[in-house]
Parts: C-alpha cells; structure tokens; sequence
C-alpha cells in the first residue's frame, strides 16, 4: 500500500548491540516507510558503549537507545508490529511472546560484537562487522517490492536474506 509505514521490531538477548544497530539503521535508512524499535529478552539495562561510539561516528542520532524488555512491546497500547526479525541465535531459539496483529517475522542472526575476543581494535572491528551485516540486511529488505508481494512470497523473501548472509559470513569465516 503507497504510503503505509510498516513497524519492525528487532529482537535480541541483552538488547546492547545488535538490535540497536539494526534500530538506527532501519529509522535512517527506510525513509520513513519503516519504524523501527529493539528490544531483548533479557535487556542488559544499557546500550554496550562501543554501540553508541559506532553510531555517533556515522552521525546517527543516539537519543533513541536504550535497552528494553520485549514485553515492553507485548503491552496494550504498544504499536501494532508487521515484522520481527531476531538477530541472534539465542533469541531466535527462545519462545517469544505472542505480538498482536501476527507479524511476519525472521532469524538474521549476527555474531554477537560484545563477545568479541581481542583488544580494543579487534572488539570494535567486531561491532563495525555487525552494523555491516545489518545495514546489507536492511538495504535487501527495504528494496523489497512489498506491494507486489503476497505474504508467502514476502516471507520466502524475508528468509533468503537471513540465509544469504549467513552463507557471507561463512564463507568469510573460511576464507
């Protein structure tokens, strides 16, 4: 439908990392067509500080991000959700809550940056690596023609882009 803003929820454990990255960079890049929120399943109560240094070098506004409980989204009153998308395993493999309105939803599993291994370079490679993975993620799934989709060819759709990454990173792992 022309016009229509579609409401993504991406889901983590901690909340910390990846999800606020893929939050930032879906509010930015889906030219208002998309809103975006993160939330996890056990919320760390804080944004990991490498994710905000990140954002803030890349002149995102980080006034948004804070960790938050995915009940928080479960609520009444809470926006109506067309999509949900995990990006991470333990996330993926945790029963979730049940969101009104049933939106179509997705495993983009990313390695986790805050585990990263290393010294301070090799942990914030870890977290530039992750908003990379998510920002090709969300270039696919913002290009995507939703109009001309029907829901069985969106979802299709929708897990090709979790798997096509996942096969990159892979093949990065072993190359």
């Amino acid at each position: 439908m022309p016009g229509e803003i579609y409401n993504v929820l991406f889901l983590c454990t901690g909340n910390s990392a990846r999800s606020i990255l893929a939050e930032a960079i879906l509010n930015r890049e889906g030219l208002g067509r998309f809103k975006a929120w993160s939330a996890g399943s056990h919320p760390k109560g804080e944004v990991h500080p490498y994710s905000i240094d990140l954002l803030e070098s890349l002149n995102f506004d980080t006034s948004f991000a804070r960790s938050k409980d995915w009940e928080e989204f479960t609520a009444p009153g809470a926006p109506a959700m067309d999509f949900v998308f995990t990006v991470c395993d333990q996330a993926a493999a945790e029963a979730c809550p049940v969101w009104p309105g049933q939106p179509m939803t997705a495993h983009w599993g990313v390695p986790d940056p805050a585990a990263a291994q290393g010294n301070e370079a090799e942990k914030r490679l870890a977290f530039s690596e992750a908003f990379r993975m998510l920002n090709n993620r969300i270039s696919v799934f913002t290009s995507l023609p939703f109009a001309s989709l029907d829901s069985l060819a969106l979802q299709k759709e929708l897990d090709a882009i979790g798997r096509k990454n996942e096969a990159d990173q892979s093949h990065r792992e072993f190359s």
